[in-house]
């Protein structure tokens, strides 16, 4: 039986010489699964969980005086549970005034992010801002205003804003361009960084009556 095997293998050596290397292969891989080091555990683990998810949001924020200092609502909003912050999308929202009888400001963005405390806010993608025309507290009519940029940083307890991006502002006839904005709104105030130019025509005379 033995010489019948040896004379069957020798007969078809490269048979025989596959039929070993495959069980050694098998061999091999049992040892390597037996000796080898435990597979690592996925460390993945997903995106951010929200800890809520709002639809159609309100939101108020107040300065440390308890007056209402900025409005936003929008159609979607997630609370992020690591860090308590808030992330939105297509916000409006309203900038009060600080002065008696100056209309509040009224934008939009593409997306919006809060902090925890409520004190930071992100604008992100363009952003448009616009406060109405009105008569100011001496009688003299002030135009309305528009701010058209994008990814701003805002401050609403102090009312101030900042974005190194263009920024294009319109006050009746006047324009002004530039690359950098800081806006202070409680006085108005508003500078432009880099490369900025604007346009400023000629006040009307005023008409004076001739003497006889």
């Amino acid at each position: 039986m033995i010489r019948r095997l040896r004379l069957w293998l020798r007969d078809r050596k490269l048979a025989s010489a596959i039929v070993l290397v495959a069980l050694a292969a098998g061999v091999a891989q049992m040892l390597l699964w037996w000796m080898g080091p435990a597979t690592k555990p996925n460390d993945f683990v997903g995106p951010p969980r929200s800890g809520y998810v709002l639809y159609n949001s309100r939101m108020w924020s107040y300065n440390p005086e308890g007056q209402l200092a900025f409005r936003m609502q929008a159609p979607h909003l997630d609370r992020r549970d690591e860090d308590e912050t808030l992330y939105i999308n297509s916000p409006v929202f309203d900038i009060s005034a600080k002065e008696p009888g100056t209309p509040d400001w009224h934008g939009h963005s593409l997306y919006g992010w809060v902090d925890k405390s409520g004190t930071l806010i992100k604008l992100q993608g363009p952003v448009h801002m616009q406060r109405p025309a009105f008569t100011d507290a001496k009688g003299a009519p002030q135009a309305e205003v528009t701010i058209d940029t994008s990814e701003v940083t805002a401050w609403p307890k102090d009312n101030r804003m900042e974005t190194a991006e263009a920024a294009h502002a319109v006050q009746g006839a006047r324009t002004l361009d530039g690359i950098g904005m800081r806006a202070n709104l409680n006085d108005n105030h508003l500078e432009l960084l880099d490369a900025s130019q604007g346009t400023f025509p000629p006040r009307p005379r005023q008409s004076h009556p001739r003497k006889s």
